[in-house]
């Protein structure tokens, strides 16, 4: 009965484990949108989040590496360095493209939605659900930095997927910056390179690397934490991607409305005559 226990009690361990790890990060994420609160009062500017969410999902990466000498493997050491990339990539491409802007047009209308006393209700509104939804998206990586499990087919998989994603996103970004820093293309539509083929090459890139992320953690058995990229995926096409940005687009640029009939929103594919 003994040797029969010990088994059962080792999973047990081993679940309660990875339960405190992933709880480890939910402090740290919340401390870091909390000063970013801080930081957007005097602002005026609640969009400034956009920039942080990238690295909430890295430093979520780190709390599950710590200490790094227990980081084994060819999986966890590939993850780490590619949640890295990824992170500080969007990070500095966001702030970039915001810098002067002032605060975003999405924000500003949830803004006037919860006028009076926005100031203290963004905290919870807008950066403890910032926080909230990172570190959800965050569990495909516990188990990807913490298994000891062998280098497998479906690690090859997750690394195609996730530098895809990665290559697309940034090589849609780029296109798109040039195509804005051009005076002679203000309030025209972005139909050229990726854009030709996908109304958001972009979200498209996103999703493509934590479907990637999402593999390698399939690749230790690790089945739940698929939530991540389909939380990610619903993000992106439902709630804050593709629907709230193209919710009225097609009254501010007219021009818009013919990119629409004639370009997929989302998946890449040959532009409609």
């Amino acid at each position: 009965m003994v040797g029969q226990s010990l088994p059962l009690y080792s999973s047990a361990g081993r679940r309660v484990s990875t339960l405190l790890n992933a709880l480890a990060a939910l402090p740290v994420l919340l401390t870091m949108t909390t000063l970013t609160w801080l930081v957007s009062l005097p602002l005026r500017n609640a969009s400034i989040v956009d920039s942080v969410w990238s690295l909430l999902l890295a430093a979520a990466a780190l709390v599950y590496a710590w200490p790094l000498t227990t980081v084994q493997g060819e999986r966890a050491t590939v993850v780490l360095w590619l949640v890295m990339v990824w992170a500080l990539r969007l990070s500095v491409y966001i702030t970039v493209r915001n810098k002067g802007h002032g605060e975003d047009r999405r924000y500003q209308e949830i803004r006037r939605r919860n006028e009076p006393g926005f100031a203290f209700k963004s905290l919870y509104l807008v950066f403890a659900l910032q926080a909230g939804l990172a570190w959800i998206v965050s569990l495909a990586l516990l188990p990807a930095l913490q298994s000891h499990s062998p280098w497998s087919w479906l690690d090859w998989l997750g690394l195609l997927l996730t530098v895809f994603g990665l290559l697309w996103e940034s090589i849609g970004d780029a296109q798109l910056a040039a195509f804005r820093a051009d005076p002679a293309n203000r309030g025209g539509v972005m139909d050229r390179g990726l854009w030709r083929y996908s109304r958001h090459p972009n979200y498209f890139g996103e999703c493509c690397v934590w479907w990637g992320f999402g593999v390698f953690a399939l690749a230790t058995g690790s089945l739940w934490a698929l939530v991540s990229p389909l939380l990610m995926t619903g993000l992106l096409l439902r709630v804050s991607g593709v629907s709230l940005l193209e919710k009225d687009i097609g009254e501010r640029r007219p021009a818009y409305r013919d990119y629409v009939t004639r370009t997929n929103a989302f998946l890449p594919w040959r532009p409609r005559t």
